[in-house]
């Protein structure tokens, strides 16, 4: 829990906060190490209680600090410091006595593994800096600390941040840093950079132009005293760091930040190894990710099918979709415009199969959300990712996509399956075909888009389709099912899309409607449903994705004090419910329900419409 610190804004792990001191002060953030004595910097340390003969007497000195600097400045607690490879045991025997501090301001305190957290408002990653080119250890203490203390709380992680590891370090959701890489370095004659570091003696010009570096030219730097070189490679590093944590900011707001540091984490090995290592921990990165972005996910590299919302939308195909009733299914390539309904292929594909589509389910195999079903390629990511499109597939690719058809053929039976693929697409169905011991037959003749090809799918297709067909309005309704359960858990669907409900509006905005009473609409931004208060009254009952409060009618926003339980699949952007003994509502999640329950402050859900129970 904290009191002067709140989040504002996230994108995954990382997140925009405010410390709210003496002075505002925006997270991402990086204290000026030098300014940590000072009783009028709004961080203080309060320094190490090895240096105190006494408990009292640290104490005391915690007591003038507090009173030079005022309650509205955060107090880093006087604390025992001990290497990362000194026993636990020890390390929290020191730690409780420092945990016994009094102080009635903004304080932080030091992380000690084991220890029993209490309530700050920031803790420190003690020894964060023994960890540079440790990926595995460093990943592991920031995912034991994100476990331990309130999911409102800053993390401040000293002694690590350069301006090329930076967002890196922003994107597993760190807040504070310092400079004191940055002065280190400049005292050294070394030139930090996003792309990495040189020493000044390597240089040919200085590449930056930033007020430090325009001021002088690379020359005249050598020729300097080296206290007067110190202080200007001191600036432009802090300034290169500081201008770095503006950008990670932006990316933030963007929600770009994943597609940023893909590319950033490629200047040094052991950041692509902290980004492939979080990928692997997906409970965690899944459950900070956000339902749905306002942008395009960028996928360039193989790191971007591990991505959570990439592996998220594969795992709820396996285990929430229902595919509608049909004897036939058709395996179709991806194709560049999204929804792919909208391409020219595939609308050459739609027409190529006439009054047959009515008997056929069709499936879309693409890099890397591995396969979408036709009923789900509006919702995000399936119409909101672009990738690079050479032809070429590379054998993780291949891998991957395979496994997500594979899967869905052996939990799903056809009495045919239709390939109208080429090149990998082709190469992937066939490996398929063999690993399951199932016959596909391919209709595409060299082109998929040919007069010839598409004279033969809809021939192939009309010599097959003479079982179960669907009407139009079936198959807007296996539509609503199928996002109903992506979105709310399998079954879901069912309740809101019954047998006796109605679909009006024309696609992508259809409603479903029982009688007079509306229970969902589809968004198009996202491909998801907007809930009505009958609809959240038909599937409370199920208790997903369910915010439950105590007895009182919230209005315009949820705040997270007000929140006595939330159900732990709820993502940021969710359509949440909210129940309680005096108000049933509706509204967007703006955390994961985990954060709802714990943190204290903050909008956890912004309210869309409320009914007071009588």
């Amino acid at each position: 829990m904290t009191r002067y610190f709140e989040v504002q804004q996230r994108d995954g792990a990382a997140r925009i906060g405010k410390f709210l001191l003496k002075e505002d002060i925006r997270t991402p953030y990086i204290i000026d190490n030098r300014s940590l004595g000072s009783p009028e910097s709004p961080i203080i340390d309060g320094g190490s209680l090895w240096k105190y003969p006494n408990f009292e007497e640290a104490q005391k000195h915690l007591r003038e600090i507090r009173s030079k600097a005022g309650e509205d400045a955060l107090i880093i607690l006087p604390h025992q410091d001990l290497t990362p490879e000194a026993p636990r045991k020890m390390t929290a025997k020191l730690a409780e006595k420092a945990e016994e501090m009094e102080d009635s301001g903004a304080t932080g305190a030091i992380y000690i593994p084991g220890q029993q957290v209490k309530e700050h408002d920031l803790y420190v990653m003690a020894g964060a800096g023994c960890f540079e080119n440790n990926a595995r250890n460093l990943l592991n203490l920031v995912f034991e600390i994100k476990k331990d203390i309130a999911p409102d709380t800053a993390i401040y992680a000293p002694n690590i941040a350069t301006p090329e590891n930076l967002a890196t370090l922003i994107y597993f959701g760190i807040d504070v840093f310092d400079n004191t890489k940055a002065i280190i370095a400049g005292h050294n004659d070394i030139y930090l950079t996003t792309a990495g570091q040189f020493y000044l003696d390597s240089l040919a010009e200085l590449p930056c132009r930033c007020s430090a570096c325009s001021s002088t030219d690379l020359t005249s730097l050598r020729e300097m005293d080296k206290k007067s070189r110190a202080a200007i490679l001191e600036k432009h590093n802090i300034n290169a760091m500081e201008a770095e944590a503006a950008l990670a900011r932006e990316k933030i707001r963007a929600g770009t930040l994943r597609e940023y540091i893909e590319g950033q984490c490629r200047v040094h090995t052991w950041l692509t190894a902290l980004m492939r290592l979080a990928d692997d921990e997906y409970d965690f990165m899944e459950s900070q990710n956000a339902i749905a972005r306002n942008n395009t996910l960028v996928a360039t590299c193989g790191e971007s099918q591990n991505r959570a919302e990439v592996v998220r939308y594969a795992k709820r195909i396996q285990e929430r979709y229902t595919p509608p009733e049909a004897d036939v299914l058709l395996l179709l390539p991806c194709s560049a415009r999204k929804p792919y309904s909208t391409s020219n292929s595939h609308w050459k594909f739609i027409k190529a199969l006439g009054k047959s589509r009515k008997f056929v389910h069709e499936l879309i195999i693409t890099s890397p959300l591995g396969i979408v079903p036709r009923e789900l390629e509006l919702t995000y990511p399936a119409a909101h990712y672009d990738t690079t499109v050479t032809g070429y597939w590379d054998a993780e690719e291949k891998e991957w996509v395979a496994s997500c058809l594979e899967d869905y053929l052996i939990r799903h039976k056809y009495t045919s399956i239709v390939a109208h693929v080429e090149d990998a697409y082709r190469v992937i169905c066939e490996i398929v075909a063999e690993k399951l011991g199932i016959d596909i037959i391919y209709t595409s003749l060299g082109n998929v888009t040919s007069k010839e090809s598409l004279k033969n799918l809809s021939t192939t297709m009309s010599e097959l389709c003479t079982g179960r067909k669907r009407s139009h309005e079936q198959t807007q309704k296996d539509l609503m099912k199928a996002v109903a359960d992506y979105q709310f858990g399998k079954g879901c669907g069912d309740i809101l899309v019954p047998e006796d409900s109605t679909v009006k509006g024309p696609f992508p905005k259809h409603q479903i409607f029982v009688g007079k009473k509306q229970l969902i609409t589809l968004i198009p931004q996202y491909g998801t449903l907007a809930i009505t208060i009958e609809g959240a009254k038909a599937i409370l009952e199920k208790g997903r994705y369910t915010v439950k409060i105590d007895d009182f009618v919230p209005r315009g926003s949820l705040l997270a004090p007000g929140v006595i339980d939330a159900d732990p699949l709820i993502r940021p952007g969710d359509e949440v419910i909210i129940s309680g003994e005096k108000a049933i509502a509706v509204g967007r999640a703006n955390m994961n329900g985990d954060e709802m329950k714990r943190s204290k402050r903050g909008v956890a859900v912004d309210l869309r419409h409320v009914k007071k129970i009588e």
